[in-house]
């Protein structure tokens, strides 16, 4: 039976990809470099921010550490104006926390600026826990966030949807043993997505509620 869903944040929950390449872009500029196209920008969400900054301008080591430096410093200032929840996240969020689902959060972003964007964005507090990309965990696809997170909940795999926008976070799910539900309104299309093989897909989160596992939840409690 189902008893938790993990979300990825990024693509996912809230569309921060304006705010994540207008912060590279700007990054790239200090440095005197030339601005790396939206579209590859776009491609490496949901990777460290240390593998987003190498693969966006193909930098060598010592750039990349200076470019991760000056991304975290000017993240913010793009952060609350660039950023906005996806339609329908905040009432599903409710619905599935009205059916006794445990919410939890499974992100490459770092605690502060994810939180900035939960509370510029007033998303209700119903995410029980949460791992983030400063916790020291393999990064995603590798499946530890996954499995800390089961864990610390206390479910095995076959309790908890894994639901994200990019093959990232489906590997990821797979890897765990969770099923997964990629959305294909974030960052990878339809196409890329299904070679991830994910459980389900959907267009909108609305639709999450209508997965068979997630209606029948909450039933004879």
């Amino acid at each position: 039976m189902l008893k938790a869903v993990i979300f990825d944040f990024d693509g996912t929950l809230a569309d921060t990809a304006p705010a994540i390449v207008a912060t590279m872009k700007q990054t790239f500029r200090e440095m005197g470099l030339p601005e790396p196209e939206e579209e590859l920008i776009k491609s490496t969400i949901g990777l460290p921010l240390e593998g987003c900054c190498r693969i966006s301008g193909n930098l060598e080591e010592p750039q990349v550490e200076v470019a991760t430096e000056i991304y975290r410093r000017i993240f913010n200032d793009f952060a609350a104006s660039h950023t906005k929840v996806y339609p329908g996240v905040v009432d599903t969020m409710n619905a599935l926390a009205a059916k006794g689902l445990r919410l939890a959060i499974a992100t490459s972003r770092g605690p502060n600026s994810l939180d900035l964007v939960l509370r510029t964005n007033s998303i209700e507090v119903v995410f029980e826990t949460r791992v983030t990309g400063h916790d020291g965990y393999a990064p995603k696809p590798a499946p530890d966030m996954v499995l800390v997170l089961l864990e610390r909940m206390g479910l095995t795999p076959d309790e908890a949807l894994v639901v994200g926008d990019t093959t990232f976070d489906i590997e990821m799910g797979n890897g765990a043993g969770c099923r997964t539900c990629a959305v294909t309104y974030g960052n990878h299309s339809l196409e890329k997505l299904l070679t991830a093989n994910p459980t389900y897909h959907i267009d909108s989160m609305p639709e999450l509620m209508d997965i068979p596992e997630v209606s029948e939840a909450g039933r004879g409690r």
